[in-house]
């Protein structure tokens, strides 16, 4: 008796393959507060259909989970979100988003093992939420940069408002996006790897 299955087993799709001409793989994360819009930009640049960890948000999460300015958002990311983009014909980034609420940091060591960089995702509605992830990067010494993304209701900031609300050195790029639109989400992470580039390339201090 043949006890194989008549199913026949199922390979990658085509377009999650990496492709042939990849030399160089890079770890990078997306970070940010709850509700910044993580997940919408992973899945929206990622040329594989994204991973992620999202469940319906419930009772457990009143008066843990900060929501304020969010109060309209049902689901939430509970490990990271996933996905894959091709920067070029060699490089391509594997994308890593976390986990926005306090209760998951204890997941970010994990998450930022080996990572080369991170897009620090902020919206200007709730500046502060930003304060901590920002502090945790620089205490890890992991190179950032800023993407400021689009909200209808958030109030008018310039880049340079954000800047000095957070504190950020003149060196740290930061960049206007729209997590929604590929094309945008993808000239952030262009934007971090040029500067990861500069830094690379700036002279040791003696």
């Amino acid at each position: 008796m043949d006890f194989r299955s008549s199913e026949q087993a199922v390979g990658p799709r085509s377009e999650d393959v990496l492709p042939e001409t990849a030399t160089a793989a890079v770890k990078v994360v997306i970070v940010g507060g709850f509700g910044v819009g993580k997940t919408t930009l992973v899945g929206s640049v990622s040329e594989i259909r994204p991973l992620t960890t999202e469940e319906t948000m419930t009772q457990a999460g009143v008066g843990v989970d900060d929501i304020q300015g969010v109060e309209r958002k049902t689901s939430t990311t509970v490990a990271m979100d996933f996905g894959r983009i091709s920067i070029n014909e060699e490089l391509v980034l594997y994308l890593f988003g976390t986990p926005g609420q306090e209760r998951f940091w204890f997941l970010w060591r994990g998450l930022f093992e080996g990572a080369l960089g991170a897009v620090v995702l902020v919206d200007t509605r709730r500046l502060e939420v930003s304060f901590d992830v920002i502090g945790r990067l620089e205490e890890r010494g992991v190179p950032f940069v800023v993407a400021v993304n689009s909200f209808p209701d958030a109030p008018g900031c310039s880049l340079d408002d954000v800047r000095g609300a957070l504190d950020l050195p003149a060196e740290v790029p930061v960049i206007g996006c729209d997590a929604r639109e590929r094309a945008s989400s993808r000239d952030v992470l262009v934007t971090l790897m040029r500067y990861l580039q500069s830094l690379a390339t700036q002279p040791e201090a003696s």
